[in-house]
């Protein structure tokens, strides 16, 4: 468990060192990026094996029905991260226009989803942990950021082209996941 802990914060920590610490980092230079990069390579390495041996309490199991609702969060979570990803101030497909935080709007997502269908205290600590993260840091970047002002809208190609790789995409990842042991289906 405490594996699991210790990269969960490690996920934090790299995560927040730009908005709590903008001048450390900021001195840090392009070599920041990498420190940056290898640290959050290290905390979901640390995150996976350390959820993998954790064991804790089980308040709910997987039931036929969640995992169903897992599986479209999933579906609605992918698209929502994707269409944040052409950057600050490129075009974006139209839902990217509508929300501020789309990456980690999706990732709040496919944490709940995760948690829906696994309620035992290391996937409180993994999934539970990462919401939390994800919505902190958003009220930060509001916060310091200011007001936003949405991005242009992208074609309607663009649009399709999301759709089609949100899908393929999250038939991946459960392949990856039911290579990886875990039924991903329902």
């Amino acid at each position: 468990m405490i594996l699991l802990i210790i990269g969960v914060a490690l996920w934090w920590a790299a995560h927040l060192f730009k908005r709590l610490a903008p001048g450390p980092r900021a001195g840090l230079g392009n070599a920041g990026k990498g420190a940056m990069a290898l640290l959050i390579l290290i905390s979901v390495v640390f995150m996976v094996y350390g959820y993998r041996g954790a064991e804790g309490a089980v308040y709910w199991g997987r039931s036929p029905a969640m995992v169903g609702i897992n599986n479209l969060l999933m579906l609605v979570a992918f698209y929502i991260y994707a269409v944040g990803g052409p950057g600050p101030g490129k075009p974006r497909v139209w839902l990217g226009t509508k929300l501020r935080h789309p990456q980690l709007t999706g990732f709040s997502i496919w944490a709940v989803a995760h948690l829906l269908v696994n309620g035992d205290v290391p996937s409180f600590i993994l999934f539970g942990g990462l919401l939390v993260w994800a919505l902190v840091e958003m009220m930060l970047i509001n916060a310091q950021d200011g007001p936003w002002a949405p991005p242009a809208r992208g074609t309607a190609g663009k649009e399709i082209a999301y759709v089609i790789l949100t899908i393929v995409l999250v038939v991946v990842v459960m392949g990856i996941h039911y290579w990886l042991g875990v039924q991903p289906w329902g």
